[in-house]
């Protein structure tokens, strides 16, 4: 059984092969396809699902053949069909101040300095913007004693994130989809979310999540903020995909929308059964047969009720161009809407037929991961032999609308864990990748540099096979410098000199207990992390409290770990662990603002702590000459998670994590205005004086 078994899967595989070697496009990408042609936006499309349709049943057929003939190799005869896929187709940026306010502020913790990123509140010196339900506040924070709230503006739909410039405040919302999937429609899928088991924003991939949007369709609206106490809506954007990611270069908006995949007409064709063993003839013959129906019902579907969707308020239709990857992924559509917030009423609209996935953007460049499909369980569409895969997409962005363009697509080995994982330096795309799974001796990382050449992403340097058995936990690019962290049951801090990317070099390596999610530069030569303490157990570690380190990394060659603090036990855990936009650290005052939930009673042999102790944010005096210094906290209890009556410390112990990427924590975010601070959980917000944390001056509802 064994050997006809693995002459089976060969013999399949082989079929599946070669069968579909001839549907593979070529080329770096297709040219531009312009929506003023609707027409041949739709054959595309079509093409497109009708190559999908044949890949699976082409993989189909060859299981079936495999099942009747276990013989030497030989490819099925070509078969000709009408159809064909076409060929041608970390700075902190408050925002602009008005006068009147605080002389020091901090803002959202953005990965690139000058590229801002959405989140569900913003502030300048003087006033804090933040989106819960479906309602856009605005809070006078300045001065800090008297905040309250000035303003309260319905939004459609679930209030998401947030950009504000200026006077210009674009709120984005979920709205739910409008599916058509009635006679001989394609309906959208609103299982957008294709990876297992997570819900919600996904903010770091180590489970497997990969950002894909809720499957809602988005409403984007802008309002004038002139007066702050009387926000005008000025315009509004509908589009039928879900947001995925955001980014803000001055007034340019550039917005990163996923279309779920199509999903099959009503009506259409599966695999034939065979009620009896069928010769290869027959088989053959009943797929022929399976393949020219469905042909002839995608020929019937209306595929203009399932492409993105834009509508704009100014009755301006968008600028659209969809482009063809040269790697085939599925049905699903990403796009890039571009906008002016202020002056230009045009709307720039590039799509990719793609998944989404990881989002980075630079000043002049973005760029997305998205996991690399097989092609019906058998092999990969460019023929590798790599057991993951990641598709990268670039697309030109930049401080204009009209800068937006799909560029090109590469192909790297493993998967990628966050937005961190990628970096742009001189044109130039530095990323992480992990394949396979911690503790299995053949998982190993990879450091891959792209370069575009005319619309292929090619790798032009790789450091492959970094910590056998390990996967990576957190990246950091800086400059010419590398840092990744891997786990097993230690820490290797690896530096690595990015300085010629055709022959990138390790430089150094530091191993120590425990491991970093997020990497933050103190100054050029030392790193502020935050992850997880751990007690090594031989072949793997039980993490044991969440732990704050400084890195002394002035000589590459030899790191050092200079400062540590370690807090709480097993079953403590932090927004911020997950997220990098929790992460406050002002460099003004040299405090570090972290949410925290700590729970007491865990220990190195895998026991939890199931008695919170703390919930809240926790401010630290942090230097490198003298590491972390507890300033104070400010206590949230935890009324989100009602639970059994609070325990002696006022809190429910029900917020106590038994799995670390389950990591959250009360408080969400937090904002220094000079000598005052403002935590923020999802239910309201709490105004404190840096000099005596422990006292709430005022409170405020966000409910």
């Amino acid at each position: 059984m064994a050997d006809y078994t693995a002459c089976l899967s060969a013999e399949t595989a082989a079929l599946t092969a070669a069968a579909l070697s001839r549907d593979a496009p070529k080329g770096p990408f297709s040219a531009a396809l312009l929506v003023s042609d609707p027409s041949r936006v739709e054959s595309i499309v079509r093409d497109e699902v009708k190559a999908s349709m044949r890949r699976s049943l082409e993989s189909a057929r060859a299981s079936s053949i495999a099942f009747v003939r276990c013989e030497p190799l030989r490819p099925p005869p070509d078969r000709s069909y009408s159809e064909t896929v076409s060929a041608d187709s970390n700075t902190s940026e408050p925002g602009v101040g008005r006068g009147g306010g605080a002389s020091e502020v901090s803002g959202t913790n953005n990965q690139v300095a000058g590229v801002d990123e959405a989140d569900f509140i913003k502030n300048d010196d003087k006033y804090i913007y933040v989106v819960t339900g479906s309602t856009l506040r605005v809070i006078e924070a300045w001065p800090a004693e008297t905040a309250h709230e000035i303003a309260k503006v319905p939004v459609p739909g679930t209030a998401k994130k947030l950009f504000v410039e200026g006077n210009r405040a674009l709120v984005y919302s979920s709205t739910p989809r409008q599916v058509t999937n009635g006679g001989t429609n394609i309906g959208g899928s609103a299982d957008a979310m294709y990876y297992p088991g997570v819900s919600g924003d996904c903010t770091y991939g180590y489970d497997g999540c990969v950002p894909a949007g809720d499957g809602s369709e988005t409403e984007i609206s802008i309002f004038d903020i002139s007066d702050r106490t009387d926000p005008k809506l000025v315009r509004s954007i509908h589009s039928s995909s879900s947001l995925i990611a955001a980014r803000r270069i001055g007034n340019a908006v550039h917005t990163v929308l996923g279309q779920p995949a199509l999903t099959a007409p009503i009506g259409w064709e599966d695999q034939p059964r065979f009620s009896n063993t069928p010769s290869e003839n027959e088989i053959n013959e009943a797929y022929d047969v399976v393949i020219a129906k469905n042909l002839t019902k995608l020929d019937a579907v209306d595929l203009g009720t399932v492409l993105p969707t834009f509508t704009d308020s100014t009755g301006r239709p968008p600028d659209m161009v969809l482009f063809q990857s040269s790697i085939p992924d599925g049905t699903a559509l990403t796009s890039v809407l571009s906008l002016d917030l202020v002056s230009d009423p045009s709307l720039e609209v590039a799509s990719v037929i793609s998944r989404s996935g990881w989002v980075y953007a630079s000043a002049d460049a973005l760029y997305m991961a998205v996991p690399h499909q097989q092609i019906a369980g058998w092999g990969w569409y460019d023929g590798r032999s790599e057991s993951e895969l990641s598709t990268i997409h670039k697309f030109s962005i930049g401080t204009a609308p009209s800068a937006t363009a799909y560029v090109g697509t590469g192909v790297v080995k493993g998967r990628v864990l966050n937005q961190f994982a990628m970096d742009d330096k001189d044109g130039f795309l530095r990323v992480a990748t992990t394949t396979g799974r911690s503790p299995n001796p053949d998982a190993h990382n990879t450091l891959s540099i792209l370069e575009d050449r005319g619309g292929k992403l090619d790798v032009v340097g790789q450091i492959d096979q970094i910590a056998k058995s390990e996967d990576i936990r957190s990246v950091r690019f800086d400059g010419t410098r590398g840092y990744i962290v891997t786990f097993k049951n230690t820490d290797p801090l690896f530096v690595f000199d990015l300085t010629d990317p055709r022959a990138p070099r390790t430089m150094g390596e530091l191993k120590i207990p425990g491991f970093s999610t997020y990497m933050h530069m103190l100054d050029e030569t030392h790193l502020l992390t935050i992850g997880y303490d751990a007690a090594d157990q031989d072949n793997f570690a039980f993490f044991t409290g969440v732990v704050l380190q400084i890195f002394d990394v002035s000589n590459p060659s030899d790191p050092k770990l200079t400062h540590k603090e370690t807090i709480g036990t097993r079953g403590t855990s932090s927004e911020a662990l997950t997220n990098h936009l929790a992460f406050n650290y002002f460099a003004p005052k040299n405090l570090l603002a972290l949410p925290m939930t700590i729970c007491e009673g865990g220990d190195g042999n895998g026991n939890y702590g199931s008695k919170m102790t703390f919930s809240g944010l926790m401010v630290y005096d942090t230097t490198v000459a003298n590491g972390f210094s507890l300033r104070g906290r400010v206590s949230h209890p935890n009324a989100s998670q009602p639970g059994p009556p609070r325990n002696t410390h006022g809190y429910y112990d029900v917020g106590c994590s038994s799995w670390w990427t389950n990591a959250s924590s009360e408080v969400k975010r937090s904002i220094i205005m000079d000598d005052w601070i403002f935590s923020v959980s999802a239910t309201r917000i709490k105004v404190n004086n840096l000099a005596a944390l422990a006292t709430d001056v005022k409170e405020l509802s966000i409910q």
